[in-house]
């Protein structure tokens, strides 16, 4: 059996397709609480206080993020990382910086065109000359052999395409067990998903139906193949729904998610797909036992978005490979909900799950620099990033490496998280209440699916 490294791939492909178609270790104010050993990877860094590579004074490091802020699907669809990440550096640099240095955090919003991510590719490495790229969500990152020739990293961001699978550079939230070798996608053009998110729900709820809604897109079609796939390996009897992308017909779509009486929901949909197709099983009189979204749509939008579906929301479930933002009971969350507040208290109406691995994503990057010592390097911090040792940061995500095996076989073991939308019933904000004791624990046996993206 294998253990998996890339994380939770049935969400992270939900992800892309609705996109296409719409530290274990405490910083303080003097820096990272890690091993001694550390200090010393990649290298022997350079003298303190000077300028050891690109994007790094005596005083200040350069990092850039990119994100599809004004995107065709909503201004708020990709926003999340940016903001958790500008809010972990603002804090960092509030407890003295990095080694003396503060953080300089220059954003870009690339318009969610791909010609719009090279230009913002090409001003913050030509023209910024930023040290690396950390937290990126972008619709189109077609900038990322540009990224990748010039040897920046870029950490921590959000997979949307295949790019986080492809180039050595780009190292994605979720980490990768593929070569990553820039010739090609996963194992020479193969990836794999895992069944876990469909055994958790068979387990848990026992459930044995479930209705998959696509548009007629390319890729979100693609997508509800291979939910389609993963949930028939699981036993299920699945049901096949496909909208226009302009014109969605989703009140067809409830009646034949009526008639089969299907248990679950899975789309390969955006928020708007989702809501609009939530208020049309309202009035059908559908009642699911799971409307299963993913971790780009646990959001405190839900409250909103869903607002006249009740019933839809009441079973709204959301899978992630991190910690669930509305869980405050966890030091490193409620951390993490802190800063926020501090930094972006206009934003309490509109948290996230992205949101929050932003947050992680920015730590990564930081565990990643402050292991190079007082003389960051480009090559120190890769060296930390293919270290054998998975990274958790501080607790938010399921532990992720980026150490190469060949392609998988037989059953890997699989990790996740889960949380459900629950009103209060005495009338209070309500919220995602984590449905898991431990998404460290929360594991399966499952087997590997291969498909070409």
């Amino acid at each position: 059996m294998q253990l998996s490294r890339t994380r939770e791939p049935a969400t992270r492909r939900l992800r892309r397709a609705a996109g296409l178609a719409a530290l274990l270790l405490a910083l303080t104010g003097c820096g990272s609480r890690l091993p001694e050993s550390e200090f010393t990877a990649g290298g022997t860094p350079a003298a303190a206080g000077g300028a050891t590579d690109t994007g790094v004074t005596a005083d200040e490091i350069r990092v850039g993020i990119i994100t599809s802020l004004t995107s065709p699907v909503g201004s708020e669809t990709f926003a999340g990382p940016r903001y958790g990440a500008q809010a972990w550096f603002r804090a960092l640099d509030d407890r003295g910086g990095l080694s003396g240095r503060s953080v300089r955090v220059i954003t870009c919003d690339d318009g969610g065109s791909g010609i719009g991510n090279q230009d913002c590719v090409h001003r913050l490495i030509d023209g910024e000359r930023v040290f690396a790229l950390v937290a990126g969500s972008s619709l189109d990152y077609a900038g990322a052999p540009y990224v990748n020739s010039k040897g920046v990293p870029d950490i921590g961001g959000q997979p949307i395409g295949t790019a986080y699978e492809r180039w050595p550079h780009l190292f994605g939230i979720y980490g990768s067990s593929a070569p990553r070798d820039g010739r090609s996608v996963g194992w020479d053009g193969t990836l794999y998903q895992s069944t876990e998110v469909y055994r958790f729900f068979k387990e848990r709820l026992g459930a044995r139906s479930a209705a998959v809604v696509s548009y007629n897109q390319a890729d979100s079609a693609r997508y509800a193949r291979q939910l389609e796939e993963g949930l028939r390996a699981e036993g299920f009897r699945v049901l096949s729904q496909s909208v226009d992308l302009a014109l969605p017909g989703f009140q067809a779509v409830a009646a034949a998610i009526k008639a089969d009486g299907s248990e679950l929901l899975f789309d390969a949909m955006d928020t708007r797909g989702n809501t609009a197709l939530c208020q049309a099983l309202e009035p059908a009189g559908v009642r699911l036992t799971a409307k299963v979204t993913n971790v780009q749509n646990w959001s405190e939008s839900a409250r909103t978005d869903y607002r006249s579906s009740p019933t839809c929301r009441d079973a709204l479930w959301a899978t992630s490979s991190s910690q669930n933002y509305d869980a405050i009971g966890t030091p490193a969350v409620r951390e993490f909900r802190e800063a926020m507040a501090r930094y972006f208290p206009d934003r309490e109406q509109l948290l996230s799950a992205w949101e929050l691995e932003g947050w992680a994503a920015a730590r990564w990057l930081t565990d990643a620099m402050a292991s190079c010592g007082a003389g960051p390097t480009r090559a120190c911090v890769e060296h930390f990033m293919h270290r054998p040792q998975p990274y958790d940061a501080g607790g938010l995500l399921l532990p992720a490496s980026f150490v190469p095996t060949p392609p998988p076989t037989g059953l890997t073991r699989a990790c996740l998280n889960a949380a459900r939308w629950q009103d209060d019933a005495d009338g209070g904000r309500g919220g995602w209440v984590s449905q898991v004791p431990d998404m460290y624990t929360n594991c399966y046996d499952v087997p590997q699916l291969p498909y070409q993206p």
